[in-house]
């Protein structure tokens, strides 16, 4: 969950506006904690969700105009378009279908729970992982036990910002992160730690009061050297790098060597907006929430058509400037200061799932991204990081989604499981060297026997599972398969062409042979040079051709890409999870990248005898051709 103020369309005089003034209010209430932790909480220590709440009865819903809590945040937008107004408008879409609807904010999180479990609304309204820290607050009793109605939309506007040592997710092990207590970019470093392998031991995390401004984590992050990384929003983002894929200079306010190491627009399927309802008040009122479920799915058709017409025409129409207005009006003007680039770049950080995203999250067992996944990634965060002490989960809603469509008045379209990914196509240039290393996001490794082609689920389950898991959560990344094979024999055939045709003259004893090439110092350990030498022939034309074995070794690291690539669709097959192979990647990288040059045994050897994956930006749009597809 993000609240981009300008989208990625922000110039810099706004941004230095922007986090120079005082009118923060909007990002102070948006965060969870604000107004309701100790002072004297530590920031390196946190509380229970149950004890920021404080004592709360249950009580009944109360009857008459229903109270529906907004976050400012896209997404919501979608419900003002089909309430006409904060108050349902007459001739709005939820008013044509019976409803009478009072939408009020809800960015004060805790002050959601409490009015949701004491029964003044049977509404809330966060991210999955929101409901999962406040857990066991709102499970504790049958009555508020939160039954999962609506997923409104992906964020694609949350990052993690590095300091120039930390290249990719791996890197922030033993690092100091800042982050906001409680707030959405917990889901998203829990995610992303979790990507990399990593626990929250493995890191120390300072917790911030605020999303942004002087107590927010950028900010902390100018002020502290010692902090390595902070989660920040876009405009945060900006003024610390000056771009999503640029790095800061220390010119105009920006951090020298900053860059984003993770976002939301790679990691789309991180962070999912939802809708929930205390189960007493669904049981009672099932038609009453298929209503709100599709009057939201037709304002969503119709919001994103306004937005798709302005994106193709530049021309704004009465209808989205109205909207707009609204959007403007109740977020704030501080918030959001123009209709053109401000509230429109927010409806483009935002990716909405529209009715095809619903059957594919409740419905869709082999979606890892849906609601069983993030159920218990919420749960697993919940528990793992001291939020709750045991684990009580959500029931998610049964729709017939057919039905559904007829009540919206819109289109039913099931959703597609394979050839989703909407980034560019590859290029070959991608995968190899300085691009590659500064594109990738999270890396992870696999070794084997001499020769082998062959994985099998049973010996590299676990691995194929962590990919496929991968894959879904980074919806708009690559996955890149790459094959290595060691050099050793390559290196044999180069040292024995070159003394059968005397370019190489050897000295010294075994294992320590010192090798030189017409007369040079000849270093077996620096691979490029010598591949370099290998390809422009050098040792080629007598009986022992490196080359021939160089092309071999290569052939043989894209047959255990494409093997493991083989491996890991059939795994996903067998355990019925969706896998889009567009998606992944195979590279052959041949003897290029060893990670020992010039091995001494077998064991060495062994260690350049892998598959690595890889998961790469390739595309830094938060809107995709997707978004339009309902």
């Amino acid at each position: 969950m993000t609240v981009n103020v300008a989208g990625h369309r922000l110039d810099w005089e706004f941004v230095n506006a922007f986090t120079s003034s005082k009118m923060w209010r909007w990002f102070v209430t948006f965060t969870w904690f604000i107004g309701s932790m100790v002072s004297s909480l530590s920031a390196y220590s946190q509380e229970s969700f149950s004890s920021l709440v404080g004592p709360v009865q249950v009580g009944p819903v109360q009857g008459g105009t229903l109270k529906v809590p907004y976050l400012t945040w896209g997404g919501d937008v979608a419900t003002f378009l089909a309430n006409g107004d904060l108050r349902t408008k007459p001739g709005s879409t939820y008013n044509k279908l019976g409803l009478d609807l009072q939408i009020t904010a809800g960015d004060d999180y805790i002050g959601q729970v409490r009015n949701y479990v004491s029964g003044k609304t049977p509404f809330l309204r966060g991210t999955m992982h929101m409901l999962g820290m406040a857990s066991e607050v709102i499970g504790a009793d049958p009555r508020t036990k939160p039954v999962v109605i609506l997923q409104l939309s992906w964020s694609a506007g949350d990052h993690i910002v590095g300091r120039g040592a930390i290249k990719s997710l791996n890197d922030l092990k033993g690092k100091k992160i800042a982050c906001q207590k409680g707030g959405p970019h917990v889901g998203l470093l829990y995610d992303s730690l979790a990507a990399a392998k990593l626990s929250k031991s493995d890191v120390t995390i300072v917790w911030v009061d605020d999303l942004t401004g002087d107590k927010g984590p950028a900010e902390a992050f100018r002020k502290d050297t010692a902090i390595d990384a902070c989660c920040v929003i876009t405009p945060d983002m900006i003024g610390l790098t000056s771009g999503i894929d640029a790095t800061g200079s220390g010119a105009e306010g920006t951090v020298e060597g900053a860059h984003v190491v993770n976002s939301t627009q790679q990691m789309s399927r991180s962070i999912a907006d939802v809708y929930a309802v205390r189960k007493d008040w669904y049981d009672a009122n099932q038609a009453t929430v298929e209503k709100f479920v599709a009057g939201y799915l037709k304002g969503t058709q119709d919001l994103v058509k306004l937005r798709r017409e302005f994106e193709d025409t530049k021309k704004m129409s009465e209808p989205y400037k109205q909207i707009l207005t609204l959007s403007q009006k109740t977020f704030g003007p501080q918030v959001l200061p123009t209709l053109d680039v401000d509230a429109h770049g927010l409806l483009l950080d935002c990716s909405f799932v529209g009715l095809p995203g619903q059957i594919a999250f409740f419905n869709d067992k082999g979606n890892l991204s849906g609601f069983e996944g993030k159920m218990t990634s919420a749960l697993d965060l919940a528990t793992t990081w001291g939020y709750a002490s045991k684990r009580l989960g959500f029931d998610p809603v049964s729709f017939d989604y057919k039905k559904m469509a007829t009540l919206a008045g819109v289109e039913y379209t099931a959703p597609t499981t394979s050839e989703r990914f909407t980034g560019p196509a590859e290029t070959k240039d991608m995968f190899f060297g300085e691009n590659l290393d500064a594109n990738t996001i999270v890396s992870f490794t696999i070794n084997f026997e001499p020769n082998i082609t062959e994985f099998s689920a049973d010996r590299y389950g676990a691995e194929f599972q962590r990919a496929v898991t991968a894959a879904s959560t980074f919806g708009n990344a690559k996955v890149v398969i790459r094959g290595h094979s060691d050099p050793t024999k390559t290196l044999i055939d180069l040292v024995q062409a070159g003394l059968e045709k005397g370019v190489i003259k050897q000295s010294g004893q075994a294992p320590n042979f010192k090798y030189f090439l017409k007369g040079q110092p000849l270093d077996l350990t620096q691979t490029k040079t010598v591949m370099d030498l290998i390809k422009k022939g050098e040792f080629s034309g007598g009986k022992t051709d490196p080359m021939v074995t160089l092309q071999a070794a290569t052939n043989l690291s894209m047959q255990r890409a494409e093997a493991v690539r083989k491996a890991l669709e059939k795994f996903a097959q067998s355990e019925k999870l969706n896998l889009d192979l567009s998606q992944i990647v195979p590279v052959g990288a041949g003897v290029t990248e060893p990670l020992i040059a010039k091995p001494r045994n077998m064991d060495e050897a062994k260690e350049n005898m892998r598959v690595e994956f890889r998961i790469v930006k390739v595309n830094a749009e938060a809107l995709a051709p997707s978004d339009f597809n309902f």
